[in-house]
C-alpha cells in the first residue's frame, strides 16, 4: 500500500512510561479521578497499537488533548504498517515503523505505552448517567479511564485442524516466512484473496513452487465478484505459480495438503490465507458484535448506547452516510477514520469526511485499487481489455452498479439513454494515473457519479467521467 518506507534500524524499546499530564496517576491503574461533567475525558485508554491505535493516539495530541493517554499492545513493538508484510516480505527485512513513515513516535506521545500487555477485560464503572471504563491487562492491571478506544484489529483466521499451516499477519510471522523461502522451497497457499495472490507472486518471483489453492471459482471472488476475479485467474501462471480453484482442504498435514477430492499437493510450508476476524473475542458480553465480530459504531466511531466507548480500525463495522455499514479491513479506515473519532470524542465541532474505503494491492506483476465495496448482485462494466492485448498489463476498470441504478436527472432508470449513475465501488488495475481522481471524487461527497458513456471509452480520461 501506499506507506512505504526504506529499511530502518531495529525496533525502539518497546515500553516506555512518561510523567501524567492528567490528573495524579498511580502507574498501575491510570488516573485517581476521572470526568463526568460532560467536557472532554481526563483519561483515555488506546486498546491496540496497529496504525489505528497509532493514529489515533497522534489525533488526540494533535487536536491539543492534554489528558492521560495510555496505549496497550500486545506484539511487544512499536506499532508498524502491516501491507508490506506480504508485497514486501522479501525486499524490506524489517517492518514499516510508524514512527519514521508517519511521523508518530508514540513513546512522545502517550503517558503510559505498553506494547506487550494487550487488554483481557473490559467493564463498565460508575452510573448510567456518569459512564467510566475500566480495562484489566494480560499483566493483572486495571486501567481506569474516561474513554475507550478499541483499535484491536483483526486476527487471521486458522480453521481448526490446520494446526500445520502457518499464517502471515504479524512481523515475526513475515520474518519466519522469509526465512523459509528459498529457490526450489515447495508451498501450497490456501485462499486466493489479497494476501494470497501477494504472496504467491514474491515467492514465485524467488524461484518457489507455488500453488495456490482457492474454493471458490476465482481469485478474490469474496472480495471482487466472480465475474472481476475471473480475470484476474491467468495471471498466477504468467507469474510462475499454479492456481486451483473449485477446490477444498480436507487436510493440512506437516508434508502438504490433501484436498477433498482426494488430490496430494506435497509441501515444505503450507500457508494459511482465508481471512481475518476482529480481535474481539475478549469483549463478549460486554459490547454488541456482529457474526464476524465486528463492533457496529455510528459513523463518528461511537458504539451506541456504550458512552465513552469508541472502536476504529479493522475491528469497527463504520456507518457510511452512503454506503451503510462498512466492515473492517480497510486500510484508508485506520489511517483516517480515528482523527474524525477522536474529534467527536473531544466535541470539536467542524466537518468530519467519510473517507471511500480503499484497498490497494501489488500482486503478480500488477496493481489493483479498489475503492467502495462491492456487493453481491452489482452490475458489473468494464472499461478497456482485462486479456490486455499483447502484454496483459494494459490498465483497466470494473465499475460495480447497483441493480437499476442507472438514472439521470428526470430519466426513468430504464432510459437506456441515462448514463450518469451512482457507482458503489471501482476496481482499477494497472491504472496509476486514474487512482488520485476517483479517490477525490469519492471522498468528496461520500459517493462516486460517473458518466459511463464517457468512462466505458478507454480512448478518453477516466477523470473526465467523473460527475
Amino acid at each position: 500500500m501506499p506507506s512505504v518506507v526504506p529499511p530502518v534500524p531495529s525496533a525502539p524499546p518497546a515500553t516506555s512510561a512518561h510523567p501524567a499530564t492528567g490528573p495524579a496517576a498511580d502507574p498501575a491503574t491510570g488516573p485517581a479521578t476521572t470526568r463526568h461533567d460532560g467536557g472532554p475525558p481526563s483519561s483515555v485508554v488506546v486498546v491496540g497499537a496497529g496504525l489505528a491505535g497509532a493514529q489515533a493516539l497522534a489525533a488526540l495530541r494533535r487536536r491539543g488533548y492534554t489528558g492521560r493517554v495510555t496505549l496497550l499492545g500486545a506484539e511487544g513493538v512499536p506499532p508498524y504498517d502491516r501491507p508490506p508484510l506480504s508485497k514486501e516480505l522479501l525486499s524490506r527485512p524489517s517492518p514499516a515503523w510508524l514512527a519514521d513513515d508517519l511521523g508518530v513516535d508514540v513513546d512522545a506521545l502517550a503517558d503510559d505505552v505498553r506494547l506487550a500487555d494487550p487488554a483481557v477485560r473490559l467493564e463498565r464503572t460508575g452510573a448510567t448517567d456518569a459512564p467510566g471504563w475500566s480495562v484489566e491487562t494480560r499483566s493483572g492491571d486495571r486501567l481506569v479511564a474516561d474513554a475507550v478506544v478499541l483499535a484491536v484489529g483483526s486476527v487471521p483466521v486458522r480453521p481448526r485442524g490446520w494446526e500445520h499451516a502457518r499464517v502471515l499477519h504479524t512481523a515475526a510471522d513475515a520474518d519466519a516466512l522469509r526465512a523459509a523461502l528459498r529457490p526450489g522451497l515447495r508451498l501450497v497457499l490456501v485462499g486466493a484473496g489479497w494476501i494470497g495472490a501477494e504472496l504467491a507472486g514474491v515467492a514465485a518471483g524467488a524461484g518457489a513452487h507455488v500453488t495456490v489453492v482457492e474454493a471458490a471459482g476465482a481469485p478474490l471472488h469474496r472480495q471482487l465478484g466472480p465475474e472481476v476475479g475471473a480475470h484476474l485467474a491467468p495471471w498466477y501462471a504468467a507469474a510462475g505459480a499454479e492456481l486451483v480453484t473449485g477446490a477444498t482442504v480436507a487436510e493440512v498435514r506437516p508434508d502438504g495438503v490433501r484436498l477433498a477430492d482426494g488430490r496430494e499437493l506435497p509441501a515444505d510450508v503450507v500457508l494459511a490465507a482465508v481471512g481475518a476476524r476482529p480481535a474481539t473475542d475478549w469483549l463478549d458480553g460486554v459490547v454488541p458484535r456482529d457474526a464476524r465480530g465486528g463492533v457496529p459504531v455510528d459513523a463518528d466511531g461511537a458504539v451506541p448506547g456504550l458512552p465513552g466507548l469508541w472502536a476504529v480500525g479493522d475491528c469497527a463495522n463504520r456507518d457510511h452516510p452512503v454506503l451503510g455499514p462498512v466492515p473492517g479491513g480497510h486500510w484508508s479506515a485506520a489511517l483516517h477514520d480515528p482523527d474524525a473519532t477522536v474529534a467527536a470524542l473531544l466535541g470539536d465541532d467542524g466537518d468530519r469526511a467519510a473517507h471511500a474505503p480503499y484497498v490497494f494491492s501489488q500482486q503478480l506483476g500488477h496493481d489493483l485499487a479498489l475503492f467502495g465495496v462491492p456487493a453481491e448482485g452489482d452490475e458489473v462494466v468494464l472499461r478497456g481489455d482485462p486479456a490486455g492485448g499483447a502484454t496483459g498489463h494494459e490498465g483497466w476498470a470494473a465499475f460495480y452498479l447497483a441493480p437499476a441504478a442507472r438514472s439521470g436527472p428526470g430519466a426513468p432508470a430504464a432510459d437506456p439513454a441515462a448514463r450518469v449513475t451512482d457507482v458503489r465501488a471501482v476496481l482499477l488495475v494497472d491504472s496509476p494515473r486514474d487512482v488520485g481522481p476517483v479517490r477525490k471524487a469519492m471522498n468528496r461527497t461520500g459517493r462516486l457519479r460517473v458518466d459511463l458513456d464517457v468512462a466505458l471509452d478507454p480512448a478518453g480520461r477516466l477523470r473526465d467521467a467523473l460527475a
